[in-house]
């Protein structure tokens, strides 16, 4: 009977020892993290992810690397990172981009929404609506007077189709009535280079291209785009101000793989809301004018079926196709 008894010891021993190697779960992360931008280097959501990722390398102990994958409207980078190990290695860094093109490629072999699971909302960048000192406005109200007085006179140039400005713009005409001609360019920086000579009168441009323009008087700021008043502007004041509940511009967020461990998920989002307090990040996203959106998982999860329902009704009224 002893040697039943040992037997017996030995496999309840068996049972709840632990598995050796790699069945031994380890702690995350424990080896480098992408972060997947679908755009180049250089643009917002880019600066976004270079911005957050030394922070979250300083704390989490392994490297956060930014990794372009620019194309297709960023649709490339996310099926990337859809079909990536769900393991808190592959992230994306996310925008209104993504909101849109759920709307803007019917045909798309995924969905955002449904697809990528919320890691944590970064930060909004207001526009600010801007004229050229020519132009005969000086507020929003202003502005809609003076576009329905003229109808169609307005050319307000925009950084391409699809994108948040063009998407701003038609919202800013259905709320407000306005009628505007677009003028649609190859980014910002010849859109705002013809306003500033006068050839176009009007731009909804991210606040921190502009700033120093506006700073210098050579162009004049109506309203930014944002919930509150921008550090960066105190003086001007905001769209809602004059078209009740109007808000637009960029934002930034973290997302991962579906079926990603929610504990890994809980960890990233307690780094970038302890982000929020760094002074140097502050300081960082004041010179910006940009806003944290602070939360959980699921508060930005809601934000993004939100964002996503509000823009597919501007998308389809204005009837915006990306070519």
């Amino acid at each position: 009977m002893p040697q039943r008894r040992d037997f017996l010891r030995l496999m309840a021993t068996a049972i709840i020892a632990p598995l050796p190697g790699p069945a031994v779960a380890q702690a995350y992360p424990s080896k480098p993290v992408r972060l997947v931008v679908g755009f180049p280097a250089g643009g917002p959501v880019d600066i976004a992810a270079r911005l957050i990722a030394p922070w979250l390398t300083e704390r989490l102990g392994q490297s956060f690397v930014v990794d372009n994958q620019p194309g297709e409207s960023g649709n490339g980078a996310t099926r990337s990172v859809i079909r990536a190990v769900p393991d808190g290695y592959t992230l994306l860094i996310c925008g209104p981009v993504n909101t849109f093109n759920t709307t803007l490629f019917e045909s798309l072999d995924f969905n955002f929404g449904r697809d990528i699971a919320p890691v944590a909302s970064l930060w909004r960048v207001p526009l600010v609506i801007e004229v050229h000192p020519s132009v005969p406005v000086r507020t929003i109200p202003d502005l809609i007077a003076h576009a329905k007085a003229n109808p169609g006179r307005l050319r307000v140039g925009f950084a391409g189709r699809g994108t948040p400005q063009h998407v701003a713009i038609e919202l800013f005409k259905t709320m407000a009535g306005a009628d505007l001609t677009l003028v649609p360019y190859l980014g910002s920086t010849p859109a705002l280079a013809d306003l500033m000579a006068g050839s176009i009168d009007v731009m909804f441009d991210p606040l921190p291209s502009s700033i120093a323009h506006i700073k210098s008087g050579k162009l004049i700021a109506l309203a930014v785009t944002a919930p509150t008043r921008s550090e960066a502007l105190p003086d001007v004041p905001i769209v809602a101000d004059s078209v009740a509940g109007y808000e637009a511009g960029s934002w930034f967020g973290i997302g991962a793989p579906k079926g990603t461990p929610a504990n890994v998920i809980e960890k990233l989002n307690m780094e970038v809301q302890a982000a929020f307090g760094n002074a140097s990040i502050k300081a960082h996203l004041s010179g910006l004018g940009a806003f944290v959106i602070p939360g959980s998982p699921d508060q930005f999860g809601k934000f993004i079926r939100e964002e996503t329902e509000k823009y597919a009704g501007v998308i389809r009224t204005a009837k915006i196709a990306v070519k």
